[in-house]
């Protein structure tokens, strides 16, 4: 294989919204152009010439992985599997299944995503973080109150309005606003975001902002909030690292492969109350909120960018 491939990445998303796998995929183009390779990002393979195929989703990009190995079954094809795939599609969906089989590399997001896959398949996942870039901006935290931010588009696996369910539980004396940052992906949570601002004084939903804004805002927030049922992994909580900003996050394995298992900033998934209780720690405890620093300022290599490029390098070399 040359040293220079033309490499083809393909997610099939909705390209009017800038999901988490967007984000992902044109951040793979920027990685894989920075090493040398040619790039082009796609919602899926209809028949061009490559030397590798990148895949984001198994099931998904299912017919892209099966008519990509029907013309090249000798090309190596590289499936990132997403928080949908490994703990949902892979275990029920027979085409998220048949991705895996005809992948000659499985790319996991965080190290806890590996326990996921059949131990068959295990011996060809790698494991690659999705790296961050330092936020290089101003960042000026408001000092009259204390900001939490939830980043993400509005979706039911993300759990999106726990945060302002847990603020209504917070004392009266706490000065916590939560700001919440992404377009409602169904009517129905759309309307709820707008009902809960309506009602708790707490709130605030902002709908979707440009990325740049975004990120200002979450460098400026004093805490970052993640609530998800379900992640392969979280480019809002590199982000956090980077920025840096203290993280709460729900105990689930797609964030724990990042922060680690004894990050003190997690609470149990659902439960409004104990993430109620640790708003209210990071707000006035300043001890506990410099742990939560800490233990994230130590996260933060895994998601530098050198980290991520470095790793994609080594698993090009292993396809050659």
């Amino acid at each position: 294989m040359d040293s220079r491939l033309h490499i083809r990445v393909v997610t099939p998303s909705v390209p009017q919204v800038r999901s988490g796998n967007v984000m992902t995929a044109m951040r793979y183009g920027r990685i894989l152009r920075q090493l040398g390779h040619r790039v082009d990002v796609e919602l899926s393979y209809t028949s061009g010439p490559c030397d590798v195929l990148i895949g984001l989703h198994a099931r998904r990009s299912a017919p892209s992985i099966r008519e990509f190995v029907e013309r090249h079954p000798n090309k190596p094809l590289v499936l990132v599997l997403t928080g949908t795939d490994l703990y949902h599609d892979i275990r029920i969906d027979a085409e998220a299944q048949r991705s895996l089989d005809l992948a000659t590399r499985l790319v996991v997001l965080q190290r806890m995503g590996l326990a996921e896959l059949p131990g068959s398949l295990q011996s060809k996942a790698r494991v690659i973080y999705q790296s961050c870039p330092p936020f290089r901006g101003q960042a000026k935290r408001p000092t009259t109150y204390f900001r939490v931010a939830v980043i993400g588009h509005l979706r039911p696996e993300k759990d999106p309005l726990r945060t302002a369910a847990a603020a209504r539980l917070l004392a009266s004396s706490s000065l916590i606003r939560v700001v919440q940052v992404g377009a409602a992906l169904s009517p129905d949570l759309g309307a709820a975001a707008r009902e809960e601002a309506a009602q708790n004084p707490r709130y605030r939903w902002t709908g979707a902002l440009p990325h740049w804004r975004a990120r200002g805002l979450l460098a400026s927030s004093h805490l970052v909030a993640i609530t998800s049922i379900m992640e392969g992994s979280s480019n809002v909580l590199g982000e956090a690292l980077t920025s840096p900003t203290p993280v709460v996050a729900s105990r689930i394995s797609g964030l724990i492969g990042t922060l680690g298992d004894d990050y003190p900033g997690y609470f149990p998934v659902g439960d409004t109350r104990a993430l109620a209780e640790l708003l209210g720690c990071a707000e006035s405890d300043p001890g506990f909120y410099e742990s939560l620093r800490a233990y994230g300022q130590r996260a933060a290599a895994l998601v530098a960018p050198e980290t991520e490029s470095e790793a994609w390098r080594s698993l090009l070399a292993e396809l050659a």
